[in-house]
């Protein structure tokens, strides 16, 4: 017998039949043992299949045999038992929900399981559940029965992901995944080793940290204070006692109006949802003051003679300690300079001198008395000089020639600190008649005084009169040296140069190599005018020389120093945008003062306090340990996520920025989010650079709940040099959804620059366009929140301003961003960058334009000026990159000797670098036509980079490139195109080509024609998704990679601005 879930196969034995007479008709009576399930099914076999059976259940079978005429049918055989088997359960459990949320508990509900559903009488029901908080993450399982569970033993406030398990024998069903978060609780206390007390004298600064188990979210600390002690026994404290309460995010107060020398008790409870924690309870005690000197409405001596005063000794009021003694000092007026406007600061005398030490110690003052507290409790008169001794300080007779100021002071002392206050009770002047002699000491000292002054005026004189005898000398210098090279330029330049291509050349060059063309563009600035693209269209950089100097020679390669007018390294002004290129230029040349000395002059490492950064807290929240936020402008305290920067001057926006987020950080990283209101996130990293992990991806594919936040991936926008995406932000208790945009430019390395500026501004201009004005700061991140994050803020700030004001001040910018942030612009090489973008930003301005207005703009574009026969749309043409040569070997596999592809974005074959191609970021690859050398070679790169389609712009026999392994398929004509279908096959692997999105375009110079193709489909994609076009961004763009793509203007134009205006008239 086999016995499966369903069916069960007997087998008939003939033998066991009693009787005489034939069979003539089997039949298998079945039912079930527990039942009243009953069938009867005809046999015509030895073997039989009885189907249809439930799963899991015992069946009774009888064979019942029929003979002819009067046999009949017989009774039913002796009966078989038999069990089917169990069948995999029919589906998972189905409709699971959360029907109740504990802080410790979550009791799930789910459809009951009948048989039809287990299809075994014996199963197991499991729920399988994650809990993620803290940073750490637990798995479990538990044993559950009938259509209702409870979790018990669970932490408050914890991220919960929970699914069913549906098992028998057979198989297992898994319920789909739910996510639920427990509910809040009480938290726990504030730590007591986290709170610290800054004491004054009448105030305390009390800081503490959030409790280490917050259950919840922390809404609000309730601190009551009472004070309990003071130094000083008359003070009344009844009255010291109150409670504050602070919002969850403050983690500090400052108790005002507090008394001085007093103990305080503090108790600091946190609170959620759910109400308030256990406290925590610490001391701390004021400091003392100064006792309080009794008013003393005029210094006139109730008596006076020529070597005695005598004054009122009034009480002082004690503050936070009692007045421990009283003393009197007597101080000589001696002449002292007169300062106008600055009032007279009255001095106290901590340290006792006595008079018979106040000659050798030259002190101006003396004790001439001391009194114990109790010795003045009412006023008294006490005569100063009367020749008698009090607390063991002689109360010497004053000299009647001389000058005195009679002070009186009160001491307090306690917990180690002394205070003193004194007040001016009388003044004593000299006798009118004249002393018999002068001092021969003072006599001299006088007349040293005067020659000394007299000799400093001398020596100012001097000086002032050699730095303007130098800096002239050194303007007349710099004007020669600058007249020499201008003359020496003006005869080797072609006077066909065009403007633009020189400005733009000079700014193209990999930065890697900066100032190998500096002498080219000196030349330029110094013999033309240059047409600026900026706010004015005319701007006068350099005025032309006309003097000549035949004779004299000068080296084009080794240039002398340059005069450069922000060289001091003290005095750094602003740089007109007119003036920007010769800036630049003179600073890459120069020898003397450049790039690199200026770099150097700002100022490396800790420039503000790292208090927070310091907290044990926060120390594993730094990515870098040398590169961490200053504690007056870290934002979130006190999670200390990142440095705020304060709005510009004219600048709309405020920026936050922040090292990549860790994985220990990211919860943090939202939380800021929400916190400050951000819209935009700026994302100038890759998350993996070089093998090295520089960010964590902290952000979901689908939604994640980083703790209270929820985070739902929207969008996600994939172009050729960045990524943007959109996120849905909600926050547990707060009844609205915010939308944040993450902008990731992919196309920066680290502690390096790109390749070209022109990627970087158009994403630069697409953040700015694309924020929200009404929205928080804009958080930007690299890896460190340094170096690449610097640069984007730097760039954004100076074209703000470059438009805004016509100036540019790069250098107080970077300056100002390393006060607040450590070593923000990290590399003399992105300090070089960013005024290379700038440049170009303002050379080549934002092209964009609007679908709607494409065609207008099209039209004025092409209207010629009659007096220079030119138009705006040849100008723009001009403005192109420099052309980059490769080595020489390759230039074999080139059909044109001077087009060759720069090494950076060249296609690498497997086995050889050959010259004839590059690979773009939007999915082209553009070569020339292949030679008969390089036919091969192009066939394997068709192969190796998975091409499935080749767009042929030029008219060759097709004969020339075929390979060995190639099977042509077929051939379509339609209009003028060719369509040719071929199988190719590489030998080696012996594997077809498999599909990919890639476009392969050979034509006979692999540029004009190729590039015009490439250009029309960025720019149409471009239209596509944006509604707008810039056919300068996309053109420079081809040209930054091959130097001849696109080399025809009126074709370019004309195919670009064709296509793209019937795109316009079709509905997206």
């Amino acid at each position: 017998m086999a016995v499966g879930a369903t069916y069960l196969w007997i087998q008939l034995n003939a033998n066991s039949i009693n009787g005489d007479g034939p069979i003539i008709n089997r039949e298998v009576e079945y039912r079930t043992v527990s039942g009243t399930m009953y069938d009867l099914q005809p046999v015509d076999k030895t073997s039989h299949k009885i189907g249809h059976l439930d799963p899991d259940t015992e069946y009774e079978i009888s064979v019942l045999l029929t003979r002819p005429l009067e046999g009949g049918t017989g009774a039913p055989g002796p009966p078989l038992r038999a069990r089917t088997k169990c069948a995999e359960p029919m589906h998972e459990p189905q409709q699971l929900k959360v029907v109740d949320i504990k802080a410790r508990q979550v009791t799930l509900r789910w459809e009951p399981l009948g048989y039809n559903v287990t299809r075994c009488h014996n199963y197991s029901l499991t729920v399988q559940y994650r809990a993620r908080g803290g940073g750490k993450e637990e798995s479990r399982e538990e044993a559950a029965h009938g259509s209702q569970h409870t979790i018990h033993n669970l932490s408050p406030f914890t991220n919960l992901s929970v699914r069913m398990l549906l098992r028998n024998r057979e198989g297992v069903k898994e319920s789909p995944e739910i996510h639920v978060q427990t509910d809040e609780d009480v938290p726990g206390e504030v730590p007591l080793d986290s709170i610290q007390a800054s004491v004054y004298e009448d105030k305390i600064l009390l800081k503490w940290r959030e409790p280490a188990q917050t259950f919840g979210i922390i809404t609000q600390y309730e601190i009551s204070y009472k004070a309990v002690s003071s130094f000083d026994p008359v003070l009344d404290l009844s009255n010291q006692s109150g409670k504050v309460v602070k919002l969850g995010n403050e983690t500090s107060h400052v108790f005002l109006g507090l008394y001085p020398g007093s103990t305080y008790s503090f108790t600091i409870r946190a609170s959620t949802a759910k109400g308030f924690g256990p406290p925590a309870i610490t001391q701390a005690t004021t400091k003392i003051s100064a006792p309080s000197m009794p008013a003393y409405d005029q210094e006139t001596p109730l008596n006076q003679t020529d070597s005695t005063v005598t004054v009122v000794l009034k009480p002082a009021q004690s503050r936070g300690a009692p007045v421990s003694v009283y003393q009197v000092v007597v101080e000589e007026e001696r002449p002292r300079r007169a300062r106008g406007g600055e009032a007279e600061i009255l001095r106290c005398y901590p340290l006792p001198v006595h008079y018979h030490n106040a000659s050798w110690l030259n002190s101006q003052y003396y004790y001439s008395a001391e009194f114990p507290s109790a010795g003045i409790s009412s006023p008294q008169t006490f005569t100063v000089g009367d020749n008698r001794t009090y607390g063991g300080y002689w109360n010497a007779p004053l000299l009647p020639h001389k000058s005195y100021s009679i002070y009186y002071q009160a001491v307090s002392a306690a917990n180690g600190e002394t205070k003193i206050d004194c007040v001016r009770v009388a003044t004593k002047g000299a006798a009118t008649h004249k002393p018999n002699a002068v001092e021969p000491e003072k006599q001299t000292d006088h007349t040293v005084k005067i020659a000394g002054v007299i000799a400093g005026i001398l020596l100012f004189v001097i000086i002032f009169l050699g730095v303007v005898l130098l800096m002239k000398k050194r303007v007349h210098t710099a004007y020669s040296v600058c007249v020499c090279v201008c003359v020496c330029v003006w005869e080797t330049l072609n006077s066909t140069r065009q403007e633009m291509t020189v400005m733009v050349n000079s700014m193209d060059k990999s930065y890697t190599e900066q100032g190998t063309n500096c002498d080219e563009a000196l030349s330029f600035m110094d013999t033309h005018n240059l047409n600026g693209r900026c706010e004015s269209h005319t701007h006068t950089l350099v005025q032309s020389h006309t003097h000549t100097h035949s004779s004299h020679t000068h080296s084009l390669r080794k240039r002398e120093a340059v005069d450069v007018p922000y060289h001091t390294g003290q005095l750094h002004p602003a740089i007109r945008v007119a003036d920007l290129l010769q800036h630049i230029t003179q600073m890459k040349c120069a020898e003397g003062y450049g790039f690199k000395e200026e770099y150097e002059s700002f100022f490396e490492g800790q420039s503000a306090p790292w208090d927070s950064a310091k907290k044990d807290e926060n120390r594993m929240k730094n990515r870098y340990g040398n590169i961490i936020a200053c504690a007056y402008q870290s934002v979130f305290q006190p999670d200390y996520i990142c440095s705020k920067l304060p709005k510009h001057d004219g600048v709309g926006r405020v920026f936050s920025l922040s090292a990549g987020p860790m994985q220990e950080t990211a919860i943090d990283f939202w939380r800021m989010m929400w916190q400050e209101n951000t819209a935009t996130i700026v994302m100038v990293t890759n998350l993996v650079e070089v093998g090295r992990v520089k960010c964590c991806k902290y952000w979901p594919d689908d939604t994640e709940i980083y703790r209270d936040i929820k985070v739902t991936l929207i969008e996600t926008q994939l172009l050729s040099e960045y990524v943007i995406r959109t996120f849905a932000v909600e926050k547990r208790g707060a009844h609205e959804i915010r939308e944040i945009s993450q902008f990731h430019f992919t196309g920066w390395p680290d502690h390096g620059v790109p390749y070209h500026a022109t990627g970087l501004l158009g994403f630069v201009r697409r953040v700015k366009a694309k924020s929200p004005t009404n929205a928080g700061p804009i958080v930007v991140h690299c890896s460190a929140g340094a170096g690449r994050t610097g640069c984007f803020i730097v760039i954004d700030i100076m074209l703000d301003m470059a438009e805004r004001e016509g100036v540019v001040d790069i250098y107080n910018c970077v300056r100002e961003l390393r006060s607040r942030r450590v070593n923000m612009v990290q590399t003399e090489e992105q300090y070089v960058f960013i005024h290379d973008a700038i440049l170009e930003a303002c050379l080549c301005g934002d092209t964009t334009i609007p679908a709607n207005q494409l065609r207008s703009v099209y039209y004025d574009m092409n209207r010629l000026d009659p007096q220079t026969n030119s138009s705006p749309i040849k100008e723009e043409f001009r403005v192109r990159p420099a052309q980059y040569f490769s080595e020489r070997p390759n230039q074999l596999s080139g059909r044109f000797k001077d087009i060759i592809s720069i090494d950076l974005i060249r296609p690498v074959l497997e086995t050889e670098n050959i010259r004839l191609s590059y690979k773009q970021p939007s999915a082209f690859i553009v070569t020339q036509h292949p030679l008969p050398n390089t036919v091969k070679d192009f066939w394997r790169l068709v192969l190796d980079y998975h091409c499935t389609s080749i767009v042929m712009l030029n008219d060759v026999d097709p004969a020339q490139v075929r390979p060995m392994l190639l099977g042509f398929v077929s051939a379509d004509l339609e209009e003028d195109i060719i369509s040719r279908i071929f199988r190719i096959y590489n030998a080696a692997r012996v594997r077809g080509l498999h599909l990919k999105r890639v476009v392969f375009g050979p034509v006979r110079n692999g540029g004009g024609r190729s590039g015009t193709f490439c250009a029309i489909s960025i720019v149409s994609e471009m239209l596509r998704h944006q509604r707008s076009v810039d056919v300068f961004h996309a053109v420079k763009t081809l040209r930054n990679n091959k130097p001849n793509m696109v080399d025809l203007l009126v074709l370019t134009h004309s195919s670009l601005t064709t296509q793209l205006l019937l795109l316009t008239t079709t509905k997206p």
